[in-house]
C-alpha cells in the first residue's frame, strides 16, 4: 500500500519543478525570519535571489548542531512562540540542547511523512501498533504514535522499559507492530522466551529506528520474532522520525522527497558527491515553518541511488547509515565503523547479539577488545573449541576491518542490556595509561 501515490510515485519532472519552487522560497523564509541564517549567507555573499535552480544550493553555507546551541534555546526559530505549538531537544548531554519547535503545519506534515514510511513498511488500519520508545524531549515516539494514528493503525503507547510489562501487553493486546530500537527487540525477544510467551505473540511487522543497525541485526531480529523488520531515519534537528524509510523490498530507505533535500558531501572538505558515493548526508527541510534547516549536516554515512524500486515508488532512496562521521573511530590510522565489527560478530553463530567495544591506550599504542556473548553456556565447557572461537573471529575482523583485535568472550545475558538506544562503545583512551 502507497499513503500518498501522488508524491511518492511523482515523476522525476514535477519532483523537480516542486523542490525548486519549495527550495526558493525556505531560503527566501529562512533569510527574511532567521537572523543567524541571514548572517551567514551575507558572509558567504549570497542573497535569496541567488538560488534559482536546485545547483544553487551548492552556493549556500551549511547549518550544523554547533548553530542550534549558540542559539539555544528559540535563535533558530522562524516563528513567534505563539504560533509554536509543540517543543522538543535533545538530551544535551554533550553540550547545550538542541532546541526545536513545531507551528500546526509542521505537526501535520510530520504525521504524514511518518504514515507514509509506516505504510511502506506494512503497517495499515486494523494493526496494534506497541510503541517500546521513551515518550518526552525525544522524537520517536510521539513521532510514530501520530503517523501511525493517520494511517488508522490501533496505537499503545507502552513507553520503553519495565519489559515483562512490554511482553504481558504484547499479548494481552495482541499487538502486530512493534515500534522499537534493533537492539531492544532483540532484548524483548529474549525476555519473551523466559516468560515462555512466543506463542502467544502476534507480530507480524517491526518499525525500527532510534540507533543505526547491520543487515545482520535485521535478520536476527527477523529470524527470532518472525517478522518483516524494516527500518526508518530521521533526526530532531530536521523533523525526527520520518525523512525516510523502508519499504518491504528493504533496497534502501525511500526519502520524502517533497519535504527534504538531500545531499551527500565529501566530510571533510564539504565537497557535493555524486549519486552512488558514500558521503555525509545534508538536509534542507522544503515545508518546515517553526524551525527551517538549510544544509544541514547530520554527521551520518550514507550514499543516495536513484534506481527504480519494484514497490512503485519513485523517490530516491539512502542506503542505510553505515555509521557517523563523528562515531568513526581511527584506530592505529585506521578508520572503523562499529557497524563492521557488528557484521561479523552477527554472521558468526555461536555468539549472541550483545557485544562491547572497549578502546584503552597501552604504553602510547590504541587497542581494541571486543567482548560479546556466547550463544550458548555450554560452549563454556571447551577450552580450546572457545579459543579457536575467539581467534576466528579476531581473524575475520582483521580482515574485513583491517584492525586487530582482542576478542572476549562471555557468558550469555552478562552484558548490559539498553531500552532506549544502545551504547556500544567505551572509550578510555583518554584515562591513565596502564
Amino acid at each position: 500500500m502507497i499513503f500518498q501515490p501522488e508524491f511518492e510515485c511523482i515523476n522525476a519532472a514535477e519532483l523537480k519543478t516542486l523542490q525548486t519552487q519549495r527550495l526558493r522560497h525556505t531560503v527566501a523564509y529562512t533569510y527574511d525570519n532567521v537572523p543567524a541564517f541571514a548572517a551567514k549567507m551575507d558572509a558567504a555573499g549570497v542573497k535569496p535571489r541567488d538560488v534559482v535552480s536546485l545547483k544553487d544550493i551548492e552556493r549556500l553555507p551549511f547549518t550544523q548542531k554547533s548553530d542550534m546551541r549558540a542559539a539555544f534555546p528559540y535563535g533558530l526559530f522562524a516563528v513567534p512562540m505563539e504560533q509554536v505549538v509543540r517543543l522538543h531537544a535533545s538530551s544535551g548531554t554533550t553540550g547545550s540542547a538542541t532546541v526545536v519547535g513545531y507551528t500546526k503545519n509542521d505537526l501535520d506534515m510530520w504525521s504524514t511523512c511518518v504514515a507514509r514510511i509506516a505504510m511502506a513498511g506494512g503497517a495499515g488500519p486494523g494493526d496494534i501498533a506497541q510503541i517500546a520508545f521513551g515518550y518526552g524531549m525525544f522524537t520517536g515516539a510521539l513521532g510514530l504514535h501520530y503517523g501511525l494514528e493517520k494511517i488508522g493503525a490501533a496505537v499503545a503507547p507502552v513507553s520503553a522499559g519495565n519489559t515483562e510489562r512490554q511482553i504481558q501487553l504484547m499479548r494481552d493486546f495482541g499487538s502486530t507492530l512493534l515500534v522499537a530500537t534493533p537492539s531492544y527487540a532483540l532484548y524483548m525477544y529474549e525476555a519473551a522466551a523466559k516468560l515462555d510467551a512466543l506463542g502467544d505473540i502476534k507480530l507480524k511487522y517491526g518499525l525500527f529506528g532510534g540507533e543505526g543497525s547491520t543487515e545482520e541485526m535485521r535478520a536476527a531480529i527477523e529470524k527470532n520474532w518472525g517478522i518483516q523488520a524494516t527500518e526508518n531515519y530521521g533526526l530532531s534537528e530536521i523533523l525526527g522520525p520520518g525523512v525516510s524509510g523502508e519499504c518491504l523490498e528493504k533496497t534502501g530507505l525511500h526519502i520524502c522527497e517533497d519535504h527534504f533535500y538531500c545531499e551527500i558531501i565529501n566530510p571533510d572538505t564539504g565537497e557535493v558527491l555524486p549519486d552512488g558515493e558514500w558521503g555525509e548526508l545534508v538536509i534542507t527541510t522544503l515545508t518546515r515553518e517553526a524551525c527551517p534547516m538549510v544544509r544541514y549536516r547530520t554527521r551520518d554515512i550514507t550514499c543516495l541511488v536513484r534506481e527504480p524500486c519494484a514497490c512503485g515508488r519513485t523517490s530516491m532512496r539512502m542506503l542505510k547509515v553505515r555509521g557517523r562521521s563523528d562515531d568513526m573511530l581511527i584506530i592505529r590510522g585506521v578508520n572503523v565503523f562499529p557497524s563492521q565489527i557488528e557484521s561479523v560478530l552477527l554472521a558468526t553463530p555461536e555468539v549472541g547479539a550483545h557485544y562491547e567495544i572497549i578502546l584503552r591506550r597501552e604504553h602510547h599504542m590504541d587497542t581494541v577488545e571486543v567482548r560479546v556473548e556466547l550463544a550458548d553456556a555450554s560452549l563454556l565447557e571447551k577450552f580450546s573449541s572457545l579459543e579457536k572461537l575467539a581467534a576466528d573471529i579476531r581473524a575475520r575482523i582483521k580482515a574485513g576491518v583491517l584492525c586487530d583485535t582482542k576478542v572476549t568472550l562471555v557468558n550469555p545475558q552478562t552484558l548490559k542490556r539498553y531500552e532506549g538506544k544502545a551504547r556500544r562503545v567505551t572509550d578510555l583512551r583518554n584515562e591513565v595509561e596502564s
